[in-house]
């Protein structure tokens, strides 16, 4: 993609209202506009970072057995009626009356219409587990949206919602979740450690939330630093080795600032190994038992032949909310520095003489080659000074830059620099297109 044909709106100074670093810099970036409180319309760098992220996520919920579908944005007030929670959800929801005087709601969460979906069409417990997800556009009235798609009013949402005869199958369910959102966050660069979590209106009595430590995260921490060093739990998902997940994970103290208990944390973690930290939570699973299902007889006909009612648990990722939490987590003076896996492009090529033949002569053949090679290329061609390219390619924060220019081209180098740590190297462009593809 040429820089000069593609759509970049970047910004030399963040708007003042943009409190925390990932809306600054995603606002500088060119990555979102705002279009109303806590509602923006992602531009075409955001966008692509918002599908790699989106596309992580759907990966990682199919490898645990997940199944998608996709439901609508608007849901009948009367499914919420059912399972009694239409009155008590209180103003975040928006509520919404058609010209038929139907009453509408555009939706905050799915838990009644998948409730609704299965009752429609499952009825033995042979069908059963039973996972189904689906990555959608939410809304919720916010009081106050702050801190750009941190805490917006519409938001892209992942939630799953599993089905299982009764509790101890549900308890798989629930650990199979817990060990895919470890394996999602890992994938993108991120140390996500699982907390206890207050359960809040979605209801049940067990639930862990997500959190990525950040200094600028929205809540203050505590937790075992032996949690942040384990690596992924990979792709297992038997019961027994998402049980072991689940079991080493949680016996180590873990608590946000709400559920934090000093004594409890001194207890059990060697002073050493106390971490207090910042963090953003990203991801949030729930086990509710019949919460849903009784209200909304949601049945199967069970081994015995008696109708029993499913046990359910959901289980949210917030996707855009991720474009934030991974900048909070991972950025520098000059911008973003976006972990590979979810970077806008693999690489910047980038001109300092766009009016140079050789030059560009060169910049054109290196482009081809890389994406010859599969990697996704941002190529500045623009005539802008090479001071404000180094800034833009930083702010924008892709991985690698490729900078070509007439005197490394007179000498047979070009310069290959890695953005997260800054190192730079001066090396022929053959060998630069060999690292860049290793």
């Amino acid at each position: 993609m040429r820089l000069s044909r593609f759509f970049l709106p970047t910004l030399k100074e963040a708007p003042s209202d943009a409190q925390i670093v990932s809306h600054q810099l995603m606002l500088r970036a060119g990555m979102i506009k705002q279009e109303a409180a806590g509602i923006y319309a992602w531009l075409p760098l955001g966008l692509k970072v918002l599908r790699k992220i989106e596309q992580i996520v759907r990966e990682e919920q199919m490898r645990a057995g997940a199944v998608e579908l996709l439901m609508p944005t608007l849901q009948l007030a009367d499914l919420w009626r059912e399972s009694g929670r239409y009155d008590a959800y209180g103003p975040e929801m928006l509520r919404i009356t058609d010209r038929h005087e139907r009453e509408l709601l555009y939706g905050p969460t799915n838990e009644e219409m998948i409730t609704d979906i299965f009752r429609a069409y499952v009825k033995s417990y042979k069908s059963l587990p039973l996972n189904l997800f689906h990555i959608q556009w939410k809304f919720r009235d916010e009081r106050r949206p702050r801190f750009g798609v941190m805490r917006g009013r519409e938001f892209l949402m992942k939630d799953a919602y599993s089905f299982d005869v009764d509790e101890a199958a549900a308890r798989v369910a629930y650990n199979r979740m817990f060990v895919a959102y470890l394996n999602t966050f890992a994938r993108m660069g991120l140390k996500a450690v699982p907390m206890r979590a207050d359960t809040g209106p979605i209801g049940g009595d067990l639930s862990h939330e997500f959190i990525v430590l950040a200094e600028t995260g929205e809540s203050e921490v505590f937790c075992d630093r032996k949690l942040v060093e384990m690596p992924a739990p990979g792709d297992d998902f038997s019961a027994e080795a998402v049980q072991a997940v689940f079991d080493e994970r949680t016996a180590l103290y873990a608590a946000t600032e709400e559920m934090h208990d000093p004594a409890q944390f001194e207890a059990k973690t060697a002073e050493g190994d106390r971490l207090s930290a910042r963090g953003i939570e990203v991801g949030h699973i729930f086990y509710f038992g019949t919460k849903y299902s009784a209200p909304m007889k949601a049945k199967v006909a069970g081994p015995d032949g008696q109708d029993a009612e499913v046990h359910m648990g959901s289980y949210g990722v917030g996707v855009s909310r991720l474009l934030g939490a991974i900048i909070e987590a991972s950025h520098d003076a000059g911008g973003i520095i976006w972990p590979d896996a979810v970077a806008p492009f693999d690489v910047v090529v980038i001109n300092l003489r766009a009016n140079d033949e050789a030059v560009s002569a060169a910049c054109e053949d290196a482009v081809a080659q890389l994406e010859k090679l599969g990697k996704d290329v941002l190529y500045d061609d623009t005539d802008e000074r090479p001071g404000g390219k180094f800034a833009t390619a930083d702010l924008i924060g892709v991985p690698w830059q490729l900078t070509i220019g007439p005197k490394g081209l007179s000498d047979g180098v070009v310069e290959l620099k890695r953005r997260a740590t800054g190192e730079k190297v001066s090396v022929p462009l053959a060998e630069a297109i060999e690292r860049l593809t290793a």
